[in-house]
């Protein structure tokens, strides 16, 4: 995962992790998360869509934690 990056898109709420190269196929592997593999199947990237609700029960917390400590 060294090669991956992060890029959010706050228009759109979509969370990508991706590499650079060219992508052959997506793959949606559960409503709302997409995997992006090149011609030989590899990983290339994965779609997180309507990212801020999939990530609120984890950063609620975070943030509690964050502003206790």
């Amino acid at each position: 995962m060294d090669d991956f990056k992060v890029f959010y898109d706050e228009e759109e709420d979509i969370l990508y992790l991706a590499k650079e190269g060219e992508e052959a196929e997506v793959v949606e592997v559960s409503p709302g998360v997409n995997m992006e593999l090149d011609s030989n199947g590899n990983l290339m990237g994965i779609e997180l869509f309507k990212a801020s609700h999939m990530f609120k029960n984890v950063l609620k917390p975070m943030e509690k934690k964050l502003q206790f400590a």
